[in-house]
């Protein structure tokens, strides 16, 4: 029997990147239509904040679901700190 699959964000990191691939094409024509460098600065900090939030939202579910699957049940003191851990990690 197959285990299910922890990665539950996958397909929503999936669908944030491909977004941000077409909105990386679109600045590549607005560079060839010599747009001015304002807007494709702007345009480029959104495809950048777009990949680091897919990449955000990745590493945090491998924390939520694969870390807690590795060291399985603890006692309450050693989960806390587990718990700690994984609420730090969002202010990465």
């Amino acid at each position: 029997m197959n285990k299910p699959d922890p990665h539950h964000h996958h397909d929503a990191v999936a669908k944030r990147l491909k977004r941000a691939e077409g909105h990386l094409r679109s600045i590549l024509s607005m560079m060839e239509e010599h747009r001015p460098c304002l807007e494709l600065a702007q345009q480029l900090y959104a495809v950048e904040r777009a990949i680091s939030q897919a990449k955000k939202i990745l590493i945090q579910d491998h924390i939520d679901h694969c870390l807690q699957d590795a060291v399985g049940e603890l006692n309450e003191d050693r989960q806390r700190t587990i718990d700690e851990f994984k609420e730090i990690t969002k202010y990465l």
